[in-house]
């Protein structure tokens, strides 16, 4: 007897999808025998079918036919109201994501899927990449750690060109015309040949690039299409990149990459998923977790010149890695993509930098949902705690010490089974506010029901019992 089709709702852009990638193999792994349907951006999906893992794609203007099917699980990633109106519609044994209800409100189904929501525009201490988030609902962590992803190719000594990707999806997220330049003429003079690439709308301004830089600069930039550009990579030493789309396409197809990761973006989160790429990040603070950009100019971008970047890029093709460590960057810091002891995404750091309290911070609150939500027992966040507490005594004294008050409000919030005033929320300081960011839009989803409301006094008696060892 036939089983029923997996559909996924990815109806984000091409980067998305891409990083959808690891969930499908995932899927089709857990669910043996299930026919695994995507409905995702026809424009998108179609240049990459050659790379992706066998699924079956739908055009959105094709959902008619969906609506004929039962499904074993029904996994929305979109944030379209279009996509969770579908997920509500069509039965299924289980949903996971967004769903809307006939005529009602849209909920959230889904621990995983519940906290990436709580994380938009509080990231700041956000630690999850989305490709693990897209799956951790649905699929065992044993399958995400036990993964083994290939490493990234190196040619031939001999090979000497180097991509460089201009675009991104917004100004803040990509270096200027200036510094594209600038880098051209230092990878020229260390006997390293530039190859521009981008989409139609960076084609002035690889042209652009090309003048200024008055050497032998090929550009290829609004000439290909994704499948053209995943070929001509085959032949590429290093993919220099912004976070962009094409940037998880090089990290797919094996092509090593250096992310520029600069502007509103965490490459924690959209960072190069596939292990041993490389991400070079402004050591500012705010450059942690980026939403939206509030001062007068990018500041994150400074750091990133030319010629650091040239010296690093030579010295990853020819993996001098002790070399790499051993660089002076100051205001940079560059990372290694990796797994951790879990088994999820992480940055190695490999630069000289220090490490920060919001790193340290993000390691906690990435062991304590993991934690809450069953992932791993509690020895990881316990001795993360520890660890935070003994090198920020100061922070971890506060966050112990605002424990009363959110106890006091959560009570009072029990015995009414109503919301608290924004005035509470829009007060806890931010060193918390990756908990109550998600208790926050926890209880929103439960329509402050006596049940969400219990559910969130059992979370915070696990982080008071947590704090309480310091």
């Amino acid at each position: 007897m036939p089983k029923y089709p997996i559909l996924v709702l990815q109806m984000q852009r091409m980067g998305d999808l891409v990083l959808s990638f690891p969930l499908f193999l995932w899927l089709e792994r857990t669910y043996p025998g299930h026919p695994i349907w995507v409905v995702a951006e026809e424009s998108f999906f179609r240049p990459l079918m050659s790379v992706s893992p066998r699924v079956y794609y739908f055009p959105w203007e094709g959902v008619s036919v969906l609506r004929q099917k039962k499904y074993e699980l029904i996994l929305n990633l979109s944030i379209r109201p279009q996509a969770a109106e579908l997920a509500g519609e069509l039965q299924a044994e289980a949903k996971l994501g967004p769903v809307a209800a006939k005529g009602g409100a849209t909920h959230i189904l889904g621990n995983w899927q519940l906290y990436r929501a709580s994380v938009v525009e509080n990231n700041r201490h956000n630690l999850f990449h989305w490709a693990d988030l897209n799956a951790l609902d649905c699929v065992p962590l044993s399958s995400l750690a036990g993964t083994r992803w290939p490493k990234p190719r190196t040619l031939h000594k001999n090979s000497n060109r180097i991509g460089l990707f201009l675009g991104a999806s917004e100004e803040a997220k990509r270096p200027a015309v200036s510094f594209w330049a600038g880098l051209c003429s230092e990878l020229l003079k260390r006997g390293l040949r530039p190859v521009l690439f981008g989409g139609p709308m960076e084609k002035g301004m690889g042209q652009e690039v090309a003048r200024l830089s008055k050497g032998p600069v090929l550009d290829m930039s609004g000439k290909l299409n994704l499948g053209e550009l995943i070929a001509v990579g085959q032949s590429l030493q290093l993919f220099i990149t912004p976070d962009t789309g094409p940037m998880h396409l090089a990290a797919w197809s094996g092509l090593k990459v250096l992310n520029l990761s600069m502007g509103n973006v965490n490459p924690w989160e959209t960072g190069p998923y596939q292990n041993e790429h490389y991400v070079l990040r402004s050591t500012m603070s705010c450059a942690l977790g980026c939403w939206t950009c509030s001062r007068d100019k990018l500041y994150c971008h400074t750091p990133f010149t030319p010629s650091r970047i040239a010296v690093a890029a030579k010295r990853m093709i020819i993996e001098d890695r002790s070399g790499l460590c051993k660089m002076n960057m100051p205001g940079l810091r560059l990372s290694l993509s990796t797994r951790n002891r879990d088994g999820v995404y992480s940055l190695k750091q490999l630069s000289r930098s220090k490490s920060q309290a919001g790193d340290l911070l993000g390691c906690f609150w990435q062991q304590y949902f993991g934690t809450v939500f069953g992932l791993w027992d509690a020895e990881g966040v316990c001795r993360v705690w520890d660890d935070f507490a003994g090198r920020q005594p100061d922070l971890a004294a506060k966050m112990a010490a605002h424990l009363p008050r959110l106890g006091k409000e959560f009570s009072r919030g029990l015995a009414r089974s109503t919301s608290l005033d924004d005035s509470f929320w829009n007060s806890c300081p931010l060193i918390l506010r990756q908990f109550t960011g998600f208790i926050h839009l926890f209880l929103q989803n439960g329509g402050y029901s006596r049940e969400s409301w219990i559910k969130v006094l059992s979370y915070y008696e696990q982080l008071a019992s947590i704090l309480s060892r310091s």
